[in-house]
């Protein structure tokens, strides 16, 4: 009989909440690089789609986002985060918003690309989400909001896909993800198991399965960087809020 378990992928980082930011803060630590690589994954959209909500050209964006990672990776930016602070996603834009209004203009005469050789930039494709993707006539900050909700829900449906078509089961998630995120009728459901050649009652299971995966990814990847716990039932709704457009 098939094995329908969905096997989590080991994680990049064992640290989480805060501890994560402050890791980042610390240069002389030997993981401070690999931490701000991964907030920078996921912060450089929501900066840029912010960027670009406050009049910024898309070229523009991309150096006043580009330099501000050269802050942050050269210098003690995250050092002076505080747990006490509470969201990172609100510290971190305060501390984009102080960078373009003071800074933005000198530190553009770093070389574009320079130094920050880790950190995964595609202007292009970003310029093309963001029409897509983002609402005309929204404020610079609920368009970062907007934008690191849709950053952060890629991110879970990449890792939800990579164990749901492990063990050469390729293909699989494509057949279900429609079901994830709401209810589905029973012929959908029967369709995607003939095309699995799965019962019905194994496809209710699976998507069943997929759908409390999902919300644990969501939740993991909220946790990293929140104050604690408590601040969990809030975010997750701010998260929702955001990808709803309001």
């Amino acid at each position: 009989m098939e094995t329908l378990a969905i096997r989590p992928t080991k994680a990049r980082f064992t640290a989480t909440r805060w501890s994560l930011v402050l890791a980042a803060g610390r240069r002389e630590t030997g993981d401070a690089r690999a931490a701000l690589t991964w907030l920078c994954e996921r912060y450089w959209f929501p900066l840029f789609a912010h960027a670009r909500s406050r009049g910024r050209t898309p070229v523009e964006a991309e150096d006043s986002v580009q330099a501000f990672f050269e802050r942050v990776l050269g210098g003690d930016l995250l050092a002076k985060a505080d747990a006490e602070r509470g969201r990172f996603r609100s510290f971190l834009l305060g501390c984009f918003n102080h960078f373009l209004a003071h800074e933005w203009r000198s530190a553009r005469q770093l070389k574009r690309g320079g130094g920050a050789e880790t950190i995964a930039i595609d202007p292009a494709g970003a310029e093309t989400r963001l029409q897509r993707e983002l609402i005309d006539g929204r404020t610079p900050a609920l368009d970062f909001d907007r934008a690191w909700a849709l950053t952060l829900l890629d991110r879970v449906f990449a890792k939800l896909r990579e164990e749901c078509d492990a063990d050469g089961k390729a293909g699989r998630f494509a057949a279900l993800q429609t079901f994830i995120q709401g209810e589905r009728g029973e012929t959908p459901l029967a369709e995607a198991a003939d095309r699995l050649g799965l019962s019905l009652a194994a496809v209710k299971s699976l998507v069943h399965r997929l759908r409390h995966r999902f919300r644990e990814l969501i939740r993991a990847e909220i946790r990293e960087t929140v104050e604690s716990d408590d601040a969990l039932p809030a975010e997750l709704e701010h998260l929702f809020r955001a990808v709803g457009g309001r």
